[in-house]
């Protein structure tokens, strides 16, 4: 995980989740998250980080 996506998911979830999936069910279903409220939306985005990261050293 770049510095730039943990920044931009703790900040704006949905920016993050944006620049590691794209338009994408995920996307949407983080802003529903975001908007119930904004820790849930922040795990939401650094769990998909994460996956993304562990998916490209592998």
């Amino acid at each position: 995980m770049s510095l730039i996506n943990i920044v931009a998911s703790i900040l704006l979830p949905p920016l993050g989740v944006f620049m590691n999936m794209g338009i994408s069910q995920a996307l949407v279903i983080n802003i529903l998250l975001t908007l119930l409220g904004w820790l849930p939306g922040v795990i939401h985005a650094l769990w998909i980080a994460s996956k993304k990261a562990e998916e490209a050293n592998v």
